[in-house]
């Protein structure tokens, strides 16, 4: 009860202190900010971990290397020509 009749004594006079032509988002702007700003430099910093354990080198292909282009050799013939029937 002292708290609620505390706050109804002090809102007059933060009525009389606000500015209507100059509006701030305050500390709630800045907490919801940096909140925000701390999500994705965590988002980016997971990103960049990933990212690194990934190869991007193509493993060499044994039946690409001596075939000519359109041809394949050995166990994909047979599953590429039944596939094709």
């Amino acid at each position: 009860m002292s708290a609620h009749l505390a706050l109804t004594q002090l809102v007059p006079f933060a009525a009389e202190e606000l500015d209507k032509n100059k509006v701030t988002p305050g500390v709630l702007g800045f907490v919801v900010f940096a909140v925000l700003a701390a999500a994705v430099w965590m988002l980016m910093r997971s990103m960049n971990r990933h990212m690194n354990r990934i190869s991007f080198d193509k493993p060499a292909d044994p039946a690409e290397a001596g075939a000519p282009a359109g041809e394949t050799t050995g166990k994909e013939t047979g599953e590429k020509a039944s596939a094709a029937s």
